[in-house]
């Protein structure tokens, strides 16, 4: 799945930067998904590898929190990229003859720096919050890496600060965002509604299907893996790793998948480079 993940969203990364007709909004915030994922794929997997491979089990406490902050900062970045995309397709479906002006250079570089900041910002907390407990008693991470509940679980007294504020970043992050999203999407597909022809409506909503694809890779499972580690107990631990292990490697592989097969502009470039390798 690492592999893949690499390969995937290099390859987009490529195929965007060779080709001067992608060089547009909804590229731009593709290009940043690719380089989020390949970011918390990272963060993840190759000190996992080393557990199961190399049977390095021991982690330093500054490096856990390290890992912590980079797998929760990833994830808050993808969440903005994917409402930024929300807008992309919104201004492109209900104002098509104002994208350009609406979604400049300027403007895109604004939203991205600003989905960068918001997670690099409200995660912070997260490690101020970790480093002050008392850890006094295991010393064992449950899972084989650093996220936020599991480690604070460690802790000895009183964390409920850790916890109300997770839930803080849960709801007005993730809630905000999925908020966002669908408030969006009820005027896309308003907008679809209102065009003449069933053909045009079918194309149009086209463009969406990708889009809403990684939304509901990314989204569903954070949702439901942010609330049933906190109070959903019941599940065999083995069971619980192996759910939050797929929430957070499957949508960095399955994002370059489902773009690179959807999206008419990048399989056919793919297409393309194969065929004339081939040649």
């Amino acid at each position: 799945m690492y592999v893949i993940t690499l390969l995937g969203n290099v390859t987009i990364l490529c195929i965007i930067k060779m080709d001067f007709s992608l060089h547009e909004p909804m590229y731009y915030f593709l290009c940043m998904l690719a380089m989020t994922d390949l970011g918390l794929s990272t963060s993840i997997v190759p000190r996992a590898l080393s557990i199961f491979w190399f049977n390095f089990r021991e982690i330093d406490f500054s490096i856990c929190l390290t890992q912590l902050y980079f797998i929760h900062c990833f994830i808050a970045i993808e969440s903005g990229i994917l409402v930024a995309m929300a807008l992309d397709r919104y201004v492109a479906i209900c104002h098509p003859l104002r994208h350009c002006t609406i979604l400049k250079s300027a403007t895109v570089t604004k939203l991205v720096l600003a989905v960068v900041l918001r997670g690099i910002m409200i995660i912070l907390p997260f490690v101020f919050l970790a480093r002050q407990w008392s850890y006094c008693g295991t010393n064992m991470v449950p899972q084989p890496y650093c996220v936020h509940m599991p480690v604070v679980g460690l802790a000895c007294g009183d964390t409920r600060a850790s916890s109300y504020y997770g839930l803080f970043v849960v709801f007005s992050l993730s809630g905000l965002d999925v908020f966002f999203i669908v408030v969006t999407y009820i005027h896309i597909l308003k907008a679809i509604f209102r065009l003449p022809t069933k053909d045009a409506r079918l194309k149009t909503f086209k463009t969406c299907i990708s889009h809403l694809c990684s939304i509901l890779v990314f989204h569903i499972p954070g949702l439901y893996f942010s609330f049933s580690g906190r109070f959903d107990k019941k599940k065999p631990h083995p069971v619980q790793v192996l759910i939050a292990i797929m929430y957070y490697i499957m949508p960095p592989m399955l994002n370059p998948i489902i773009y690179g097969v959807m999206t008419k502009q990048i399989w056919g470039r793919m297409l393309h480079c194969f065929v004339h390798k081939g040649n």
